[in-house]
């Protein structure tokens, strides 16, 4: 009997203890991620406001066109804003700017992303950028996603990109493309606001384009990783996610419709994002555009949105105390004729108690709406 000499089971048995070797050190990452638990947003004290009835803003724009509005809270009544402006959407020369409310007026916005900043940041060719988001965190860092195209393709060959600020958007760090998928990583898209976790983590509402469209949940650590990433169950033609933390558990979370049913979807979470229930179809009707959601300091949820099944002419504000169950009948905050387009609403409660709105006005300039809780009391 021929005996197999031994540096030849060596060799053999090379790649069996490699393989064992990097099961070692993988081991802490494949084990089960606890489940996420989600932050409440803080309760104003007391409703220290001075709005009594609705007023109207019209922010300055640096470019012939303005678009996807986001809002974080600076504290007190003091809010901040970014959206994307330029000649039109997808040009060159779009940037994301930024701009603040102290409360009584807002600044001149000022961009602090550029195209040319963004592909010397990345390291990466950027033809166009657009849907920044805007948050801030627990520790009063401000938090600054956005998309980014690359050198061919359209929105369907996205990325995303994470920058921040810890002098209230004075400053940022240079922008990082996130890796959302281990081949291609693109066609991943932002457009919703996040949730903060209780881990000191964050939940990012994102969505995929190339193809098919569908929704999906990013979460983060507290070192700005991604370590989770679920799809959203049977949604093959909805997008743009909006959420709202029901609980430290519970999640609702709508969807932009661009299938044949011209309705608001939902979908479900009871375990913090860790899984989903199916996306349904509501009785909510939507032009494929997108929407904003926000639970209140009152228990309530506050959705933006058109409620139309075709056009962009009307934009509304619709109120649920059953946790979207049902919703009140929209009040209209503005409208026009068919062409017009008043859209990609924005919502926030500061910490004084005021509620405020912002949304794309016929794509020229970003409005500003605040208002006090007690003026919802006619959508009930």
């Amino acid at each position: 009997m021929q005996k197999t000499p031994l540096n030849s089971i060596c060799r053999n048995s090379l790649p069996l203890i490699a393989f064992a070797i990097a099961l070692v050190f993988a081991w802490p990452i494949l084990q089960p991620l606890p489940a996420p638990r989600l932050q409440p947003a803080p309760t104003p004290a007391a409703q220290t406001t001075t709005v009594t009835g609705l007023e109207r803003r019209r922010l300055a724009n640096p470019a012939a066109s303005a678009h996807s509005a986001s809002l974080a809270s600076l504290g007190g009544p003091r809010i901040a804003a970014v959206w994307f402006a330029g000649s039109r959407e997808g040009a060159s020369d779009v940037s994301i700017v930024f701009s603040i409310f102290d409360g009584e007026t807002w600044d001149s916005p000022r961009p602090v992303m550029t195209r040319t900043q963004a592909q010397r940041d990345t390291g990466r060719r950027i033809r166009m950028l657009g849907n920044p988001v805007l948050w801030r965190d627990a520790g009063g860092r401000l938090h600054l996603w956005f998309v980014s195209v690359g050198s061919v393709g359209g929105w369907a060959g996205s990325a995303i990109n994470h920058a921040h600020s810890d002098d209230e958007g004075a400053t940022w760090s240079p922008a990082r493309r996130l890796i959302t998928s281990p081949f291609f990583n693109f066609s991943t898209l932002v457009h919703g606001a996040p949730l903060a976790l209780t881990d000191g983590g964050v939940a990012l509402p994102v969505y995929h384009e190339f193809i098919t469209k569908r929704p999906e949940w990013l979460r983060f650590n507290t070192q700005g990783q991604i370590i989770d990433k679920r799809r959203l169950p049977g949604s093959s033609r909805q997008l743009q996610p909006t959420a709202a933390a029901l609980d430290e558990h519970k999640i609702l979370a709508l969807l932009r419709d661009a299938g044949p049913k011209r309705r608001i979807h939902a979908a479900r979470s009871t375990d913090g994002g860790a899984n989903w229930t199916r996306a349904t179809a509501t009785n909510l009707p939507n032009p494929n555009a997108g929407l904003a959601l926000l639970r209140l300091a009152d228990g309530r949820l506050l959705l933006a949105s058109n409620p139309v099944e075709t056009g962009r002419h009307m934009l509304g504000l619709q109120t649920s105390a059953d946790n979207g169950q049902s919703w009140s009948a929209p009040l209209l905050v503005d409208s026009g004729t068919t062409g017009d387009e008043y859209s990609y609403p924005a919502l926030l409660e500061d910490e004084s108690g005021a509620i405020h709105l912002a949304y794309t006005f016929k794509r020229q300039v970003i409005h500003h709406l605040r208002f006090a809780p007690s003026a919802l009391e006619a959508l009930k």
